[in-house]
């Protein structure tokens, strides 16, 4: 058994042994420093250095980061917008050193870009631009950061403008507008409707009226077809064109009569339309059934003559 006086020696060299061994995680990278200078730069695993001389600086992740920006800026229609721009990168393998070494705070240098860029950018652009362009805007963002942080050791992956906000004064006039628009333009569509449907109604009415008109006057030349048919039919038994005339009318009114009494529902009445058309209707009746006696005799002493 050791003495007593040499197990803390014992513990302080395990101690040492156990802190000259170091892990380092996947998709990361460790900075040794030996006495405060640069040693070298350790990949992914199990690693060694020398205890109390070697020191691990600092340790980077090559995983991609992003990094969002949210930048003020104003138009060329000076319109105040804010722009959140993300930027997405990565520390290049191959260049720990530089992105370590050279760059204290890659953050900042990054922001400090995309506000030059876009500030740059944007004020080229009216608002509407602004949100049709925001790929222009990206892409400009990707170029100038590419130029610039590879150097340092950094790769730009991607840049997008994830959200474009405007003054919130602005956005109400730009829906009122939008709205505006949309309601002149379905005033137009109905509008038009409107003047279809008046177009098409007086088409029809039109059409109806020409049928109508076409109708009675069918319905009046097969009248004057009966008539006259009528008029031959009597003048062969011997009466002459005048009393076929009267007979004719004589029996259009009492057809005319029998028709409005067979309807029972019928609300009609027929009525003078003259204070003297009393005595008139009641001396053409009487006229007529003279005529009618006179017409009668006359086919009596055809027939009688005939046979």
């Amino acid at each position: 058994m050791p003495p007593v006086f040499f197990i803390p020696f014992i513990v302080i060299g395990l101690l040492v042994l156990i802190s000259s061994f170091f892990i380092v995680k996947q998709q990361s990278a460790a900075i040794i420093e030996r006495f405060g200078r640069f040693q070298s730069i350790r990949q992914s695993g199990l690693q060694m250095k020398i205890p109390l001389v070697d020191r691990v600086a600092g340790r980077l992740s090559l995983k991609i980061q992003q990094l969002d920006v949210i930048i003020e800026t104003k138009t060329l229609d000076d319109v105040f917008v804010r722009l959140k721009v993300s930027v997405q990168y990565k520390v290049i393998k191959d260049k720990v050193y530089d992105a370590f070494y050279k760059l204290d705070y890659p953050h900042d240098q990054i922001t400090s870009y995309v506000f030059d860029v876009v500030r740059a950018e944007v004020p080229k652009m009216k608002l509407d631009d602004v949100f049709v362009k925001k790929d222009d805007i990206a892409l400009a963002v990707k170029a100038e950061l590419n130029d610039a942080m590879l150097d340092y050791g950094f790769d730009i992956i991607k840049t997008l403008v994830t959200d474009i906000d405007p003054d919130a004064q602005v956005k109400s006039a730009m829906n009122r507008i939008n709205a505006s628009e949309r309601e002149k333009i379905a005033a137009q569509f109905e509008g038009d409707a409107a003047r279809i449907l008046i177009v098409e109604k007086a088409k029809a009415e039109a059409e109806s009226k020409r049928l109508q008109g076409q109708g009675i006057a069918d319905q009046r030349r097969e009248i004057a077809r009966g008539l006259e048919e009528s008029v031959e039919v009597l003048n062969r038994v011997g009466i002459n064109s005048q009393e076929a005339s009267a007979l004719i009318v004589v029996t259009q009114h009492y057809d005319t009569l029998q028709s409005l009494g067979e309807e029972t529902n019928s609300n009609l009445i027929l009525l003078p339309n003259a204070p003297q058309a009393g005595s008139n209707m009641l001396n053409d009746m009487v006229a007529s059934f003279a005529a009618s006696n006179q017409i009668g005799e006359a086919m009596k002493e055809a027939r009688n003559s005939k046979k």
